[in-house]
């Protein structure tokens, strides 16, 4: 027997067989629901940050990733800013761009955003040109009045290649009758699919000279930056901002899409509490097969303090066993749940092929698997929590253990 004595005596309570079997049972209970909710909240944490991540990939795939624009007038001076920001080192790309709303009109009428883009420009900051399905990118030049279009929204308006659209664009000017839009025809030179449903329905392109030339404006609404390390796109806006002379506005990806990233993120947060429920369980489990050890060990307890071991040394025995049976079942969970992750799209496919059945059908969602993406802090997080859980159910049984009394104890025996 090695020292400390209390964790000797804990070790070898928890290899030796019980003469109650029930108290066996209870504490693999204990380990396998510690294990089971350590494996499912790795796992689905893990899911819910890869649909976080193919979210905002796919959506900066066709965003900037920081927008500079000035406060309520056109930016005349944005090729000395297109110029200054490829100076920065953090930046990949620069672009000029102009957005509008207006009103479509085909066979049916829908509100979009149009931008006006520069199609030599743009590729530096998105992959529209890449994402053109019908027709061409190139057809955007100078001059052609053409409009490339996202899937869902030529699908609503009724439109294809080659059809013309009445845009009714978000600006008036005044005329002997009064104040009306202003109103441009232009033609469906293409349409394209980003993979994100606000685009897909809401956006549409056209050149940037002919919104230009539509709207009567000498200058551009702002200029689009897109970064080497997108985490970095406020403080490289500002940056920018600062070497620039005049009044900019500077917004970053995550300040145009707050709504949506607070609420995958407090839809994780909540997830995981709710999770960690089943660990909490595995750790309710564990008092009672400590509580019913302690009462099982009633006469041991007792020899043991009339051979000196103190009431701390007596509470440290059953602490160490408790803890042990913790550590044992995190293990187990972590080891579960790094293995499940990784193989979740393997046993999806297994799943459909063994049922004949689509759980995620193309025609219905945008994303047709289950990404995931596991995060080291998450895991460390999960493990830290199970730890502690464990190690807080192991304080009352051990505290009820420390105050047996020798004398009561052995009374009967």
């Amino acid at each position: 027997m090695f020292k400390p004595i209390p964790v000797s005596i804990g070790l070898r309570y928890l290899r030796a067989k019980r003469r109650n079997g029930f108290i066996s049972f209870i504490s693999m209970a204990s380990i396998l629901g510690i294990a089971l909710g350590v494996t499912v909240l790795i796992t689905t944490l893990a899911v819910m940050s890869g649909f976080q991540k193919e979210i905002r990939d796919r959506l900066l795939q066709m965003t900037a990733h920081t927008t500079i624009t000035t406060d309520g007038a056109p930016m005349a001076d944005w090729a000395h800013a297109v110029e200054v920001a490829k100076k920065d080192p953090r930046v990949a790309g620069a672009a000029p761009y102009i957005e509008i709303q207006a009103m479509l009109s085909g066979p049916r009428v829908q509100g979009a955003i149009v931008q006006g883009i520069d199609p030599a420009l743009e590729p530096n900051v998105s992959v529209i040109n890449q994402k053109v399905k019908k027709g061409s990118f190139d057809s955007l030049t100078a001059g052609s009045y053409n409009l490339l279009v996202g899937q869902e929204l030529a699908i609503y308006l009724g439109v294809g290649v080659g059809d013309t659209v009445l845009v009714t664009l978000a600006e008036v000017q005044g005329t002997p009758i009064g104040a009306i839009p202003r109103m441009k025809r232009f033609t469906v030179s293409g349409i394209f699919e980003a993979g994100y449903n606000e685009v897909d329905r809401g956006v549409a392109y056209a050149n940037m000279a002919d919104l230009e030339k539509v709207l009567r404006i000498d200058g551009v609404t702002g200029v689009r930056l897109k970064l080497h390390d997108m985490d970095k796109a406020l403080d490289v806006g500002v940056d920018l901002a600062h070497n620039l002379t005049g009044a900019y506005r500077v917004s970053d990806w995550t300040q145009q899409n707050a709504n949506l990233y607070h609420s995958l993120r407090m839809e994780k947060v909540v997830m995981g509490i709710l999770l960690s429920l089943i660990i909490a369980m595995g750790a309710f489990n564990l008092v009672s097969s400590q509580v019913m050890l302690v009462t099982d060990k009633q006469a041991d307890i007792a020899i043991l303090r009339t051979l000196g071991l103190t009431p701390g040394g007596v509470m440290q025995v059953f602490m160490v066993q408790g803890s042990l049976i913790g550590i044992f079942g995190t293990v187990l969970g972590v080891i579960g749940g790094i293995t499940l992750t990784l193989n979740l799209e393997r046993i999806l496919g297994a799943i459909e092929t063994l049922f004949n059945v689509k759980l995620l059908p193309e025609d219905v969602y945008y994303i047709t698997g289950l990404p995931t993406d596991m995060q080291t802090p998450d895991i460390i997080v999960i493990t830290a929590v199970a730890l502690v859980m464990s190690f807080l159910a192991t304080l009352y049984p051990a505290w009820r253990a420390a105050r047996t009394q020798p004398a009561e104890a052995l009374r009967y025996e």
